[in-house]
């Protein structure tokens, strides 16, 4: 751990430089490779083991359960899960939609659990979600994550940057965004295009930090 609380930011391991890890499938995938979502209230059992407790700045009732299909890494279609703020359920589906008409690759999309939060730093996290109930990295104020109004992108392609530090802190070879690999945000590309639709805002366009991973309904 360094100083100020995140892991130490080591080297990027030689077979992580260039992503191309398979998804485990979480839920069964699609049957076709037509793009398909759900939105509904959030299941007992997926609240029971998301971030989600009282305190949060969303009570259960004001966040949706989503499942989409992406495509991953792997070149085959699966289905994620998200958890959402309600108020933006439907817009969050359209724009991953966008995404698998690109194809655009995905590796993880799976609800972040409260366990997590509190684990050891790795380094290597590449999971694709929304709901988090945390603070602002490096802050006390609530992040847009705890509403359910931001989604984090392929974090491991698309890191956040502020000064020497790089989350995840083993993702320091695509600080280089020069070097186009599948899954990074481009300014113009799909991605950006695809929330900028829905009228979110991209943390790359951020001067500090330059949180790559980051789209958000809020502007934070």
């Amino acid at each position: 751990m360094r100083a100020d609380g995140f892991g130490e930011v080591l080297p990027t391991p030689p077979e992580l430089a260039d992503r191309h890890l398979p998804t485990a499938d979480l839920l069964p995938p699609p049957a076709t490779d037509d793009y398909a979502s759900t939105v509904e209230a959030v299941p007992g059992e997926v609240l029971a083991r998301s971030t989600w407790q009282p305190g949060c700045p969303v009570g259960a009732d004001q966040l949706r359960y989503l499942t989409m299909s992406f495509w991953g890494f792997d070149g085959r279609v699966h289905t994620g899960e998200m958890l959402v703020n309600a108020s933006v359920a439907q817009p969050v589906t359209e724009a991953f939609g966008a995404l698998f008409a690109a194809k655009f690759p995905i590796e993880e999309m799976r609800v972040t659990r409260a366990d997590e939060l509190d684990a050891p730093p790795t380094g290597d996290g590449n999971n694709t979600g929304s709901f988090v109930c945390r603070p602002v990295r490096g802050q006390s104020g609530w992040s847009a994550h705890a509403s359910g109004l931001a989604v984090d992108v392929n974090p491991f392609c698309n890191p956040y940057l502020k000064g020497d530090l790089v989350l995840p802190e083993l993702a320091s070879a695509y600080t280089d965004r020069a070097d186009q690999r599948p899954g990074m945000i481009l300014p113009g590309g799909v991605a950006e295009r695809a929330f900028r639709a829905i009228g979110w805002t991209w943390g790359g366009t951020w001067d500090s930090p330059k949180d790559l991973m980051h789209f958000s309904a809020t502007g934070g």
